[in-house]
């Protein structure tokens, strides 16, 4: 596939619901601003993403604890409330309670279900209790990392393609995870540029990618639809907010930005190491940042205007 270029209005016209991620924590709360909160020094262990729980008004963290690539069957996930406090620093815990969990990575909050991302599996969960539902292997996956809801039920997931040492695997790809338990192949190849943030919106998936910087478009069959590229690689988050803003998070240039139609990025918040999977605080338009290699998460509040 070779790199198109997009009338961006149409493009970013299409851009619209997001793959949710969700807030955080503390022990320890340093208040940047009015309602800038940071949280660290809790018991954070590499935390790759946040999810907003609307049912519950909770945030929900994974913590991978350790290699993202290794069944070590230790990692877990955190429940804290809107201020900040934290509920149950390991909620859901693997080796405990019949629980197994190694590296999670990207989640979804879907009714009285969350999905998680464990290297090669989709692991769902209570909401309410925090037990365990069911597990979905994919077989030939290898990093799965960005998951959105789908409009034909259950979730889309990215397949990142890194082995240990963050080297190529070759089993990049998008995968559809249905309620039902069934999986389909959506695309999969080494060109996709190693995927991760996934949202859906009007017949359209959109995915932003870690190696190549690029943006990737879909239809909900897998017809590539063309891609835009960035100046920064190391993409990793993506939102929107109520406004209906595409928001993104970039490791290379240590910021959030926002989509503008026939414009660059606008930056949002920047000189923020290792921004992973963020999540969205609908309720409060808080957005939620994970920082993967300092163990603490920002919650900063979005504009109003």
């Amino acid at each position: 596939m070779s790199v198109k270029v997009f009338n961006k209005k149409k493009v970013f016209a299409t851009l619209g619901f997001l793959f949710a991620g969700t807030v955080l924590l503390s022990s320890v709360l340093t208040t940047a601003s009015a309602a800038d909160i940071v949280v660290k020094d809790v018991g954070f262990q590499t935390p790759e993403s946040v999810e907003y729980n609307p049912q519950g008004d909770s945030y929900l963290v994974s913590n991978i604890n350790g290699s993202p690539f290794d069944k070590d069957n230790n990692g877990f996930i955190s429940k804290l409330s809107p201020e900040g406090k934290v509920l149950d620093l390991k909620w859901i815990a693997g080796g405990k309670k019949g629980v197994t969990l190694n590296a999670p990575k990207g989640m979804v909050a879907d009714g009285n279900t969350l999905y998680v991302a464990d290297i090669d599996t989709i692991r769902t969960f209570n909401l309410t209790t925090g037990k365990p539902i069911a597990n979905y292997p994919i077989a030939g996956s290898s990093f799965l990392n960005g998951m959105t809801p789908s409009s034909k039920g259950g979730v889309w997931v990215t397949d990142s393609g890194v082995a240990p040492g963050f080297k190529p695997a070759g089993t990049d790809a998008i995968y559809h995870v249905s309620a039902k338990r069934k999986i389909k192949t959506l695309t999969k190849g080494k060109d996709l540029g190693r995927p991760n943030g996934i949202l859906e919106k009007d017949g359209q998936l959109i995915v932003v990618t870690i190696a190549s910087g690029q943006v990737h478009h879909f239809d909900l069959n897998g017809e590539w639809l063309g891609a835009e590229a960035f100046p920064y690689n190391k993409l990793d988050g993506l939102i929107m907010d109520n406004k209906g803003n595409v928001i993104f998070s970039s490791w290379k240039a240590q910021a959030i930005k926002e989509i503008q139609p026939d414009a660059n990025p606008k930056t949002l918040f920047t000189g923020l190491k290792s921004p992973a999977d963020l999540g969205y605080d609908t309720k409060r338009n808080r957005l939620l940042i994970p920082s993967f290699l300092t163990n603490k998460v920002w919650i900063k509040s979005l504009p109003t205007d």
